[in-house]
């Protein structure tokens, strides 16, 4: 429902998600522009290849909160429905920040902060399959390809359906995001994790 406080719940979301904290930690640290290297993407896996792995920690956590953040305060004062229309503005924000002419990052830090703020036993699961899926292929991407396909599954299983239809959206614009890396995958010449390139 298009109510004025879905609006302000979808508003705050988006200007929550498009901080660009990739960009502005490398800078601050005085490492350039991130989007100059490896893949050119703000994500923490990107600016892992900078060298600087307490940066890239730095960026995951805080492209998490800001996530986490738009459910909770939009939970807080407008309710269940506005906290999930938060979380999705909070993934939009990240992947088209209007800072970076609508060129962000691919979403999963957001998407798993947003996880965190609605059904953090979920979060869990998607952290164990990331982390099972990208010790046995060392490739990010993938890691988190597979632990969003489980996500609306499991949101689905737990009781969850409408959460579980926002996941299974977002999930598929993750899909979308990913599609050069899938192309990179089936190639064999994706960049595995910690590598330069």
């Amino acid at each position: 429902m298009l109510t004025l406080t879905n609006v302000l719940a979808l508003v705050l979301g988006y200007l929550l998600g498009s901080v660009p904290f990739g960009l502005l930690l490398t800078r601050a640290a005085g490492l350039g522009d991130v989007r100059s290297i490896g893949s050119g993407n703000i994500g923490a896996t990107n600016v892992l290849r900078t060298g600087n792995k307490a940066l890239a920690a730095a960026t995951l956590l805080l492209d998490m909160l800001k996530g986490t953040a738009a459910v909770l305060v939009a939970g807080h004062f407008f309710g269940e429905q506005a906290a999930l229309i938060a979380g999705f503005g909070a993934f939009l924000g990240h992947l088209y920040p209007v800072w970076l002419n609508f060129k962000g990052g691919k979403g999963v830090a957001t998407y798993l902060g947003v996880l965190v703020g609605l059904v953090p036993m979920a979060a869990l699961v998607f952290v164990v399959v990331w982390i099972a899926t990208a010790a046995a292929f060392r490739y990010s991407s993938l890691a988190a390809l597979v632990a969003s396909v489980i996500v609306p599954v499991v949101l689905f299983v737990m009781g969850y359906p409408a959460t579980a239809s926002l996941f299974a959206l977002m999930s598929a614009i993750i899909f979308y995001k990913h599609k050069d890396n899938v192309q990179r995958l089936l190639a064999g010449n994706e960049s595995r994790i910690g590598s330069k390139g």
